[in-house]
């Protein structure tokens, strides 16, 4: 194994933030063996990284979602989610999920979702007979359908990365995203007659269609930016342009909940988490260079090629990977890592590129959800109150349907590539 390499994997056990570990081995590495002069390209390639049209997207859709958080669109979406299915027993958690699958269409960020529709789902549930250790866990678990809906920003690092149609992934990301709703709403159903939850108090006519016509504009929001980019009028980039617009107009002069002043608030808060984004990007396309140099990924295929060359054993071998890779390293890094190491094996068993992208979007997002160290299991500990332990023991239920869901799309390709085929984009 190359020393960067060791550096690296060090530096990440010894809890060195990521983007400073993928940048700390190559530049020691090449210090230490005399390769000083080099140091200057490692900078190049940091910059040429991050110095890319497409990925102007990833703070864009950063901006649109905190635009659409403060401007009310979180609470509109759980009351026109609440019309549909708040009359099942059970009916807040179900509400819970389904906003879950609306709001991906807005945020495409776990955590995000988490922190919004959980500081005001919980203490609703909560009030309406709910445990908060349930109400925290159904929030945890449903909260990782954000980045499997497009628009999703860690699909966005993974074309970039890997060279496949953005597009292409979005098409790919409904139908598993789907599924994975309609399999916890299926488990809560289950959940809620074991337990005797209770029902939602039954919304009036009018109720129902104020709540329909507040929700409209934004449920609109992923039409919008989906049917740009799935036709082809819009690119991503220029998608995510017209979402912070839609976003501006909707809170500024269509429902009023914030004011030119609030703007710079907003700014203030996605400017930090781009940046760290897009530094991590930038790390880790020079790590990505190294690695290429090194033939690391030539390598490590010829490796994983020697332990089995059943594409089915070697995806399920991958997916248990992954599954551990998730505990502990966050879904946008993990892909930038691991991608071009299970390339060229995935290429010589003939797997196709866009199916497996989506298996490993989902197997890293989930793994923001599972212990030790799932952002969305501190981001809903920092909501609840409750340990991060506490919540993990209560999800256990819903992880075997995250589990499940990976496997069907492990072993059904079609349940990924059916949408762009249909609409005939390149997979």
């Amino acid at each position: 194994m190359p020393i960067f390499l060791i550096l690296v994997i060090g530096a990440g056990f010894l809890g060195v933030p990521i983007v400073f570990a993928l940048a700390f081995g190559p530049f020691l590495d090449f210090i230490v063996a005399g390769k000083g002069a080099l140091v200057g390209t490692l900078i190049q390639r940091t910059l040429a990284g991050i110095g890319k049209f497409e990925l102007l997207a990833v703070p864009l859709f950063i901006l649109a979602g905190e635009i659409m958080n403060r401007g009310g669109i979180t609470e509109r979406i759980v009351r026109f989610s609440q019309v549909f299915v708040g009359r099942f027993r059970g009916g807040l958690a179900h509400v819970n999920i389904l906003a879950s699958i609306l709001f991906a269409g807005l945020s495409g960020s776990a955590v995000a979702d988490t922190s919004s529709l959980g500081s005001i789902l919980i203490p609703a549930m909560e009030r309406d007979g709910y445990t908060r250790k349930f109400s925290t866990a159904v929030t945890a678990a449903s909260s990782i359908i954000g980045p499997i809906i497009p628009p999703s920003i860690i699909m966005i690092v993974y074309s970039y990365i890997m060279e496949v149609s953005v597009g292409a992934l979005f098409a790919a990301g409904i139908l598993p995203g789907i599924l994975m709703g309609t399999g916890l709403m299926t488990m809560t159903a289950l959940l809620a007659k074991k337990h005797d939850f209770p029902k939602v108090e039954h919304m009036t006519l009018k109720q129902s269609g104020k709540a329909l016509k507040d929700g409209f504009f934004p449920i609109l929001t992923p039409f919008i930016i989906l049917g740009g980019i799935l036709s082809g009028v819009v690119s991503p980039t220029e998608a995510a342009i017209v979402a912070v617009a839609y976003a501006t107009i909707l809170s500024l002069f269509v429902f009023k909940n914030t004011s030119l002043a609030d703007l710079w608030d907003i700014f203030k808060r996605s400017g930090p988490q781009a940046a760290v984004i897009l530094l991590v990007i930038g790390s880790a396309a020079m790590f990505g260079w190294v690695l290429t140099l090194s033939r690391v990924p030539h390598k490590s295929a010829e490796l994983l090629l020697n332990v089995t060359r059943n594409k089915h054993v070697f995806l399920l071998l991958v997916n248990l990977f992954l599954f551990l890779v998730g505990m502990f390293l966050d879904a946008g890094p993990a892909i930038l890592i691991l991608g071009p190491i299970f390339a060229p094996a995935l290429a010589a068993l003939g797997v196709n590129p866009t199916h497996f992208a989506i298996v490993m979007c989902v197997n890293l997002t989930v793994g923001l959800a599972t212990p030790p160290f799932g952002l969305v299991l501190f981001a809903a500990s920092t909501v609840s109150g409750l340990p991060v332990g506490t919540i993990a023991k209560n999800m256990v239920p819903y992880y075997l349907v995250h589990f499940t869901v990976i496997m069907l799309l492990t072993f059904i390709p079609e349940i990924s590539l059916f949408l762009p085929r249909a609409l005939g984009l390149p997979v």
